[in-house]
């Protein structure tokens, strides 16, 4: 029997009428002749309250604890989702990551799946059960609880997809599929029917909300179909899957921004072999990801080196400053938190030249300056004053004729 895997997020799990709504798509599938595996957020805003009381007492305080803490939120959700199902009349059991030992690294906050025993799940769908899963969170070797960082509900689900080779990953979420650009923002943005694997990574990656970078990682290894639907509205929604020619006729197919991150500069650092090695080394230590790196041609011996990372981790980072001048002796280290990154998409970057140069005049007749600069063979990112966000992102949409083109106006009676 093929099987589905569902998965709901904070919205979808707002309140019992929403989570009863979630639980009639689930034992749909279930009377279609599917195994069902539903994968389950904390309820909206449960997870950003229990991490704000653990802010009030320490911002930086310990990973360990804040992963106790905010794993509860999940464990809540399972439970009602579950009840949610029986009342309906099918039966369902649910499982906190633990109990179905999705095993992680150590890696608080932002731990890595390492396996998944579905043992139980096999068991619970042979006794015609839907399954119901915390996402989110997981457990170490020697039993401490994990999660896998915002958005690690999507990992989860991706995960367990292919771990059971499920036919496909239904994400439901507050949105109809994937948009062209935020439409808080842009008004009347493209849906995109189709996505790649790599498209939706690098959309992702630059700051979508759609989908968790890591979740399109696991599909795109396990080659998993990933549909983007709404939880509100019985639409289409947006396929990702692997590549297929016809998708490089679209030059871009999406501008994403990100407010999240903060930039930091060491000025006067050694230019010499060696120092960025330890300056990265170092960080990853500290489980502190890295997203853009400048380095800045030295003089007298000297250089300075700029790096963009979540702002989340800033000050984490700035706790460790100390430690890191007993590695690398810098003159003076910068912190800029008030930055944005805008980012253009499209597998069409690889056969269609000129994007970039379009992108930089489009923010040059803006008046936008851009702090750094960062390619890769389908994306260019640019870095600027996070003032700047909205009016960059409806600029470069405009551009690349991301928007559908308003309705056209009735004739008036006469």
């Amino acid at each position: 029997m093929a099987v589905i895997v569902q998965k709901y997020g904070g919205t979808s799990m707002k309140d019992p009428e929403r989570i009863l709504a979630a639980a009639e798509k689930a034992v749909r599938d279930a009377r279609a002749g599917y195994q069902v595996a539903v994968v389950v957020s904390a309820m909206a805003g449960e997870t950003d309250r229990l991490l704000g009381l653990a802010n009030q007492i320490d911002p930086a305080g310990s990973l360990r604890e804040r992963d106790m803490l905010a794993a509860a939120g999940e464990q809540v959700s399972i439970a009602l989702m579950a009840l949610a199902i029986q009342k309906l009349g099918h039966p369902a059991v649910s499982f906190t990551g633990p109990q179905i030992d999705i095993r992680t690294d150590e890696g608080f906050s932002k731990a890595k799946i390492r396996s998944i025993d579905i043992t139980k799940i096999q068991q619970a769908f042979a006794e015609g059960k839907i399954v119901v899963v915390a996402g989110f969170q997981g457990v170490t070797d020697s039993r401490e609880i994990t999660t896998l960082g915002r958005g690690g509900s999507d990992t989860t689900a991706v995960a367990l997809a292919a771990v059971l080779q499920a036919e496909r990953c239904d994400i439901y979420t507050d949105v109809d599929g994937v948009y062209a650009a935020d439409p808080r923002i842009v008004d009347r943005p493209k849906k995109i029917p189709v996505l790649s694997y790599e498209e939706m990574l690098e959309m992702a990656s630059a700051g979508a909300k759609v989908l968790h970078t890591r979740s399109v990682q696991f599909a795109a290894k396990y080659k998993v179909p990933v549909q983007v639907l709404s939880s509100f509205v019985d639409k289409p929604g947006t396929l990702i899957i692997e590549e297929v020619k016809e998708m490089e006729d679209v030059v871009v197919s999406a501008i994403t921004h990100s407010v999240k991150e903060a930039k930091v500069t060491l000025i006067g650092i050694a230019d010499k072999p060696g120092t960025a090695a330890a300056l990265f080394h170092f960080l990853a230590g500290k489980n502190i990801n890295v997203d853009m790196i400048v380095q800045n041609v030295g003089e007298k011996g000297l250089a300075d080196i700029s790096f963009t990372m979540e702002r989340s981790d800033l000050p984490y980072f700035q706790k460790a400053e100390e430690e890191l001048r007993q590695i690398i002796h810098c003159e003076r280290v910068l912190y800029d938190a008030k930055i944005a990154k805008v980012s253009a998409i499209g597998v069409g970057m690889r056969t269609h030249a000129g994007v970039a140069s379009r992108m930089f005049h489009t923010l040059a007749a803006k008046g936008i300056n851009i702090l750094m600069i960062s390619t890769s063979e389908i994306k260019i990112s640019c870095v600027i004053h996070e003032d700047y966000t909205e009016l960059a992102v409806r600029a470069l949409c405009e551009e690349f004729g991301l928007q559908e083109e308003p309705a056209a106006a009735e004739p008036a009676s006469r």
